[in-house]
């Protein structure tokens, strides 16, 4: 019986804080200050989705040829692709088209100026899909 009530003082004194001097050992119980949660805001999330570099993708037509004819291409060879001329250009991001538009010349660069900014419901409607591919 005396050796519970032992126990019993050590483990109250322990919550208290401090105890037995039997063992020598001080026990504290340490404050720890509370810290409020930093997330950033949406606007900082958005922030950092935005400088995200995005490679986009111009076809300006398709073509399709035999191995054959593939091996004889060389410098000078002409190409024809399955688009007329003034038709627009598709740009893709991530193989996903957005948008069309023209080719045009800007400082001695080829450059795309946008026409039209194709929603995401024509992407998934099977004539979109059709005049992709």
């Amino acid at each position: 019986m005396a050796e519970s009530q032992t126990v019993r003082d050590e483990t109250q004194q322990a919550a208290s804080g401090t105890a037995g001097n039997d063992s020598g050992t001080e026990v504290k119980q340490l404050g720890l200050n509370s810290v409020a949660p930093t997330q950033p805001s949406g606007q900082e999330n958005l922030d950092l989705l935005l400088d995200i570099q995005m490679p986009i993708i111009v076809t300006l037509g398709h073509a399709e040829v035999s191995l054959k004819k593939l091996l004889q291409l060389a410098p000078g060879a002409v190409l024809t692709l399955d688009k007329s001329f003034g038709q627009p250009a598709e740009l893709f991001v991530q193989g996903i088209p957005v948008a069309t538009g023209d080719v045009v010349v800007v400082e001695n660069n080829f450059a795309v100026r946008i026409r039209e900014l194709i929603s995401s419901e024509e992407v998934k409607s099977p004539a979109a899909a059709k005049q992709v591919g």
